[in-house]
């Protein structure tokens, strides 16, 4: 279950052991906002970032803006003034961000961006974000090598994201690359905008369908637009396991609970994950080094990896919906 948010702040207090040389002497004060926790993926990361804190001894204030960009800089704001030691972010957009981090640097509080990095600007920050091109190309061209292994030709179709978000951007750029060489047996037929919605992608695949019935080949920009996708697959006939005749090629992105069961299950044939686990750390580690005045790289790139049928068994303990999908059985 999503946890839902009504308060503007719920404050952490955590008591681990300190380790490792960037860790600090005193209790610092960590404010952690999210832009969202509509979905698993970042309930997950706020999770593992809360643990990563509490391990080591910091203090978490944290802010959830429910996807209103000016709520969230008035939050960051509120934790400007409450003085704390850092901040880490995960904002609506490139764009919405700026101001935040212009606001951090005045007050000389060091400020990490989580996720989604922001667009060109003159202020100080470090960004922490999956490598949303390579794993989005390195999956589709697994997907690609299987459909050439069958022999047959290919209509594809992909479910785009927002693309006011510049990781929507990449991933999509990321399966056109993948898709160029293979268009001798690949014809893409359907990018279905989605926004990142649900709803919007239902009736976008269903229409596709509708007019491509053989669309066989699909890659969803990430794995929330799942459900709907199953749903329009399922109503067309064409929800298939791997082996089964009529199976769609599938493949998506994020690597939440349901897209490990789907591996498991034998439906889904490749997925790009984020390592959460990664971030997370990587995260309050820029943001204490920060603190301590030490160096730190702008961008620190999760390069995340390719989960497949091929080799399940072997990287399930590093996909995190796979580590929530085996706790809740």
């Amino acid at each position: 279950m999503l946890r839902n948010w009504h308060l503007p702040f719920v404050v952490v207090l955590g008591f681990g052991l300190l380790s490792g040389c960037s860790e600090p002497s005193e209790q610092l004060r960590i404010g952690v906002a999210f832009e969202t926790l509509q979905t698993e993926y970042w309930v997950a990361s706020v999770e593992a970032i809360e643990a990563e804190l509490r391990r080591r001894n910091i203090e978490m204030i944290e802010a959830v803006a429910d996807n209103d960009a000016n709520r969230q800089l008035d939050q960051i704001h509120i934790l400007i003034a409450r003085g704390v030691d850092g901040i880490i972010v995960s904002p609506k957009d490139s764009m919405t961000v700026i101001p935040m981090i212009k606001a951090a640097n005045r007050a000389n509080i060091p400020i990490v961006i989580y996720n989604r990095p922001p667009a060109d600007n003159d202020g100080q920050s470090v960004t922490v974000v999956a490598d949303n091109y390579e794993i989005a190309k390195a999956t589709v061209e697994y997907m690609a090598e299987r459909a050439v292994e069958t022999g047959r030709k290919y209509k594809a179709m992909i479910l785009i994201g927002d693309l006011g978000d510049i990781n929507a951007i990449a991933r999509r750029d990321g399966f056109d690359d993948a898709i160029r060489p293979f268009s001798d047996i690949i014809e893409v037929v359907a990018r279905v905008p989605t926004e990142w919605s649900q709803d919007k992608a239902l009736s976008g695949v269903t229409s596709a369908l509708q007019v491509n019935p053989d669309i066989n080949f699909v890659f969803a920009s990430t794995d929330f637009l799942f459900p709907p996708l199953i749903s329009a697959l399922r109503t067309a006939g064409k929800y298939k396991k791997i082996g089964e005749e009529g199976h769609v090629l599938l493949g998506g992105f994020d690597g939440d609970p349901l897209a490990y069961s789907m591996l498991v299950e034998r439906y889904l044939d490749a997925d790009g994950v984020q390592d959460v686990y990664f971030d997370c750390a990587a995260s309050v580690d820029a943001v204490v080094r920060m603190h301590q005045n030490q160096i730190v790289e702008s961008i620190i790139r999760d390069p995340g990896f390719v989960i497949h049928q091929g080799n399940l068994e072997e990287k399930a303990g590093q996909m995190w919906g796979a580590q929530i999908a085996r706790s809740n059985d």
